[in-house]
């Protein structure tokens, strides 16, 4: 019965004008590079949209991938990229040394 439903949808112009046209198939998803040392590869993103406190608004989080290690730096606003420079500076490389890789959202 439902093979027959199938064949009379597949050969039914109408069917095949109305029903929604399906995406090409996505690629084959690749695996991530396999992590050996902590700190070398981190996620950087932002939690925006705060309530301001000690002249705060805005978190930078900073996560080691290998070990989900987490840094989160309270900053403002209106920081600008050498300022986000400088709180990484301050508050990951001096710790951890240059790294080899980032992911931003």
């Amino acid at each position: 019965m439902i093979r027959d439903v199938e064949k009379y949808v597949d050969r039914c112009d109408l069917c095949q004008r109305i029903k929604n046209q399906m995406e090409a198939p996505a690629e084959k998803l690749m695996a991530n590079e396999m992590l050996e040392k902590l700190w070398m590869y981190l996620m950087v993103d932002f939690i925006t949209k705060l309530l301001l406190v000690a002249e705060r608004n805005i978190i930078l989080v900073v996560c080691d991938r290998l070990s989900k290690i987490v840094y989160f730096i309270a900053t403002i606003k209106e920081t600008s990229a050498e300022g986000l420079a400088r709180l990484f500076r301050n508050n990951v490389w001096k710790l951890h040394r240059l790294l080899e890789g980032v992911i931003l959202d």
